[in-house]
Order: C-alpha cells, then structure tokens, then sequence
C-alpha cells in the first residue's frame, strides 16, 4: 500500500460548525484515499522541544481556544491511539537521529481533531499526533517529513494541517474596517502552487526568502510546517495537487493538497 501524503486546512474553529465547500473537499478527498491503517497527523497547535508522538489510547477533544459560539464546545472526536503504532513512529524518528518522545496523555487539539472529524468522521482509525517545533523553519520540518516517508509504505497516511496564510492582526483589521480579502492572499497562495508545479522545492523551502509576501503571509511560521512535513513525506519529486482552493475569514488560504509519490 503506497498511501499519498495530505495537507489540509483546519482553518479557524468554526470550520467545524460552517464547513462550506473546503470541508466538502475534505469529505470528498477522504473517499479517494485507500482506507490508512492509521494516521500521523501533524498540526501546528503542538509545539515541542524535541518530536513528540501521541499514544494515549483515548484522544481528548481538546478545546484549545476561547470565545466562540457554545455549539463548538459540544463537538467531540472520539478518537484513539495506539501505543505500538507510535512507537513505531517514534523508532522510525529515532533511527534518523531524532531524540523523540512519547507523550501518553494529550488529546486532539482543534487543528487535528476539526479536519478529520470531516474526513474520517466515525473515529475508527488509529490516530498518531506529531508536535512541530515551529521555530527551526521549513527545512527542519521538510527533513523531519522525509524521515516519515517510509511508513507511508506501511499503511500510515500523514497528515499535515494548518493554513496557507495565516496573519490574525490582518483578520482583525479587515474585519474591523470591513475590508476585502487581501491581494497577499491569493498572491502568496498561487506562488506556492506554482513553485510546486514547476518542481522548485529548493525555493519553497527557502520562501522566507525567496517568496515576497512570506512575512505579511505568516507573521509566524507555526500554521505553514506541517505543509512541509507533508511535502517531505512524499519522497523526491512527487506530483502535487491542489485539491481545494479558498479563502476563509477573509485571510486564511483554505488550499489543500495531495502529494502523489513516484513509484520506485
């Protein structure tokens, strides 16, 4: 079973409550993929140190945000882990180099737990958590994603969410002087996809560099490396589709994508 590696939006918390077309997307992309063994899901709402794997044998829905509608507090992902299953992940870290961790105790936080409970919404699929470490940049998590690569042979699907842009001081500003959707937006969105397209993977990793609208895109680069987990999962030179893309909340770049690896 040779599975593709995924990057999904999860958007704000309300994409669970109004997931419009990009979670239509999202229930539709789940159909075409082989049913995973389990699933390694990498959000940006877990930062570590070191890479930490989830084991716990029952994943809280975890409420990690405040302020929103009472509805959302309701919502539950019952789903589980599997301690073999993440020490398999955790081994296949540590032969690389890694010094990873097991942590038998965290639950699902909003970025792992909203875009799956649209895609595999019985639960019933083993559930691997990755943290990031959002401040060792893009080639970090590139070569952390190529490590993975291998179990995407086994029956894992690797997950990475997040978003494509992701700047709330802009969020606040248009929604405050009822703005249109920023030009930065869709700009920083079609140049990754055509740096994928065209294969130029070395200046996609380097975008805080080589991308004009990097920094306006991602004031911090947490919401953007589990996209590059994803791309590095897929082995090299991998075909790339953007399944989906939208423009949420008037900043947030929905798009998502499967990388299809070449067959050896």
């Amino acid at each position: 079973m040779l599975l593709p590696t995924l990057f999904v939006p999860h958007g704000a918390p309300t994409f669970a409550l109004r997931p419009g077309a990009a979670g239509a997307a999202l229930v539709d992309l789940a159909q075409q993929v082989e049913r995973p063994n389990a699933i390694i899901v990498v959000s940006p709402h877990w930062e570590t140190s070191e890479p930490t794997v989830g084991s716990a044998s029952d994943l809280d829905t975890l409420y990690d945000f405040g302020g929103f509608p009472g509805e959302l507090y309701t919502l539950k992902y019952p789903a589980h882990s599997h301690a073999g299953l993440a020490r398999q992940v955790a081994e296949c870290l540590q032969d690389a180099g890694y010094a990873p961790r097991i942590d038998s105790q965290r639950g699902l936080d909003h970025g792992a737990w909203v875009p799956l409970r649209m895609m595999y919404p019985a639960a019933d699929i083993p559930i691997i958590p990755l943290s990031i470490k959002a401040h060792a940049g893009a080639a970090y998590h590139y070569a952390l994603g190529q490590t993975l690569q291998p179990l995407s042979t086994q029956g894992f699907l690797i997950i990475g969410t997040g978003s494509i842009t992701h700047n709330l001081r802009d969020y606040m500003i248009c929604g405050h002087n009822a703005l249109p959707i920023p030009d930065y937006v869709t700009r920083f969105a079609d140049w990754v996809n055509d740096q994928l397209q065209s294969g130029n993977l070395p200046e996609l990793i380097d975008y805080r560099k080589t991308a004009d609208d990097a920094a306006q895109a991602h004031p911090t680069e947490d919401h953007f490396m589990p996209f590059f987990v994803a791309l590095g999962a897929a082995g090299s030179h991998p075909k790339s589709e953007r399944f989906y893309a939208g423009v949420d909340d008037l900043v947030i770049a929905m798009d998502g994508y499967r990388f299809k690896q070449a067959v050896q």
